[in-house]
């Protein structure tokens, strides 16, 4: 990221106005900076050459611009800090309202394993990697703006005016001082590159360690249950031992950084101390305009040493700034074409010879599926495990574009292209901490409770309370009573189209048999129903059964594209 990257105050609006004001501040400290160096000369001269008796006025001008000073600090802090909370607000807004327009498909596409790159779309794309950016990663920005902004104003505006009132004082000392002052940003620059990828490598190392530790926490359980939770201990060692060493480097660069920057800088205004020394003892140089520019020299190092100690504070800002900055211009994904049906009474959605190509896999999944969803009817797509059923839902939600082929319609209240109208169950739900009433409202908060009751009758939902309190990700429940309360906030809204995703895997037969009956009551009520399942008894109840074949000569594992029925754990209370 460059110093004052244009794109955080386009993306960050609400920080351009403190901006401008640090850099009128910047402006007006080198002015009294200027001004009190000239006072304080002057007093000094007074006193010891020419034996005059200080007057009142010039030492009330010496505290008033002494104290103005202090008030300007005060106030480019208060600036920046104005800055820093109004831009990370807005970053993580537009960061947040950019990655759910990107959708699951972008997520995918980029999620490796790692929470690093993010591929064509930039940035990390896991759900560990986007949550340590959104907080931790942003917040390194308070840095920048508290410490390096107003250094980067001063920067620019102290050097400059000081040069000038040198040169004015003393055309010498102000050759010396422009020959010696570019050495400072100089040397700078040449750190700040190593240092930025130092940064970088550790944004990575902390994403990996986060995205880690995400995944093994999740599968605890079943970790400890076949006997590999030491292993991953000791894997989460290794990553932390990745991002310490990463962080000592870093350290370590900022340390030489800051050094070297005081040695050129000490060095500079030493050789402008001797010039002036050597001139007022061979009589060549006015005292006056001596103590000026001896005085005044170190203020135009000063604002470029701490700029580049600043640096080192806000690189893993800078970092993760520059993270979000591509998410927010990773190019859109390409929208499926779709366009209104012909006539049709009952139809909705015409799926005509939908392909969906994987990578790494030889085959499409699916393959050239048609058929045609239609009002008032239970469809089932069934088919072997990594046919491509869990793809079809999601070219239907609009979440993967077909390969070839096309998907046209529209759906009463909405449309595919919008989401309105639909309910949806995916394979693997997820839950919030809260109650269980609150994890079916997700969709629709202000859902009434008579509501919200009878979706948990018709999801079978009669042995959890609805205002049982639940942990992350639905901590204190089975894997079935999970799947009935996302079932549940899928029938919530009485959507015109479901689409379901295995909504009675991991049921026993007696709530199989309840849900069975809910999803024909709702098709019988004119809703359109289309569900993924291997169970019997469902696709014995469907209206039309969809044979999603197996491509050929595909070789993918069982589960490639989602669980099977049979595999799916039984009722077990969590």
């Amino acid at each position: 990221m460059r110093p004052l990257d244009p794109r955080l105050l386009r993306y960050a609006s609400g920080a351009r106005v403190p901006v401008g004001g640090l850099a009128g501040l910047g402006v007006l400290g080198a002015g009294l900076a200027i001004a009190q160096a000239w006072l304080l000369a002057n007093v000094i001269a007074q006193v010891f050459v020419d034996k005059a008796t200080l007057s009142v006025a010039v030492l009330g001008w010496l505290a008033a611009v002494t104290v103005g000073r202090a008030v300007t600090a005060w106030a480019a802090q208060a600036l920046a800090h104005r800055a820093a909370v109004t831009a990370k607000a807005q970053l993580r807004g537009a960061l947040l309202s950019r990655v759910i327009a990107l959708g699951p498909a972008w997520r995918r596409a980029g999620d490796g394993g790692d929470g690093g790159d993010g591929g064509d779309g930039g940035g990390p794309r896991g759900a560990a990697a986007l949550t340590q950016l959104a907080t931790v990663g942003l917040d390194g920005l308070d840095g920048y703006f508290t410490g390096y902004l107003p250094a980067l104003m001063l920067a620019v505006a102290v050097p400059l005016a000081v040069l000038v009132a040198i040169t004015a004082a003393d055309p010498l000392s102000g050759l010396t001082v422009a020959l010696t002052l570019p050495l400072v940003p100089l040397f700078g620059a040449l750190i700040g590159m190593a240092t930025g990828d130092q940064a970088r490598q550790r944004m990575d190392a902390l994403g990996r360690l986060a995205h880690h530790f995400h995944d093994v926490v999740g599968g605890l359980t079943t970790l400890r249950v076949f006997g590999r939770a030491r292993a991953q201990r000791e894997r989460i060692g290794q990553v932390t031992g990745d991002y310490r060493r990463a962080t000592m480097a870093t350290l370590r660069l900022a340390f030489l950084s800051s050094f070297a920057l005081e040695l050129i800088a000490t060095m500079s205004v030493a050789l402008v101390a001797t010039e002036i020394g050597l001139r007022l003892a061979y009589g060549h140089l006015d005292l006056r305009a001596g103590l000026f520019v001896l005085i005044l020299a170190p203020e135009a190092y000063l604002p470029l040493r701490n700029l580049g100690t600043q640096f080192h504070s806000t690189a893993d800002g800078l970092a993760a700034a520059g993270e979000v900055f591509a998410i927010l211009e990773a190019p859109d994904p390409a929208a499926t074409a779709r366009r209104p049906a012909p006539g049709g009474a009952g139809q909705l959605i015409r799926v005509d010879g939908v392909s969906v190509r994987h990578e790494g896999r030889c085959a499409p999944a699916p393959a050239g599926t048609t058929f045609t969803i239609a009002a008032g009817r239970l469809t089932v797509l069934t088919g072997p495990s990594g046919c491509g059923k869990s793809t079809l839902l999601s070219c239907l939600l609009g979440f993967t574009e077909p390969t070839t082929g096309t998907i046209t319609g529209s759906v009463a209240g909405g449309s595919p292209d919008t989401g309105a109208g639909f309910g949806w169950l995916p394979q693997d739900p997820t839950l919030f901490a809260g109650t269980v009433a609150d994890n079916i409202r997700l969709g629709q908060p202000d859902a009434p409770g008579d509501a919200v009751a009878a979706a948990a009758r018709d999801a079978a939902l009669d042995d959890v309370g609805l205002d049982r309190v639940l942990g992350e990700r639905g901590a204190g429940l089975s894997a079935g009573q999970r799947r009935r309360v996302a079932l549940a906030r899928a029938l919530l809204p009485a959507a015109p189209l479901l689409l379901l995703d295995e909504p009675t895997a991991g049921l026993d037969a007696t709530r199989e048999a309840v849900v069975t009956g809910t999803l024909r009551r709702y098709a019988a009520a004119g809703h359109a129903v289309v569900v993924v399942s291997h169970r019997p008894a469902l696709i014995a109840a469907a209206d039309e059964v969809i044979d999603v074949a197996a491509p050929a000569g595909d070789t993918a594992p069982a589960g490639a594209d989602e669980l099977p029925g049979h595999a799916a754990p039984m009722e077990v209370p969590a």
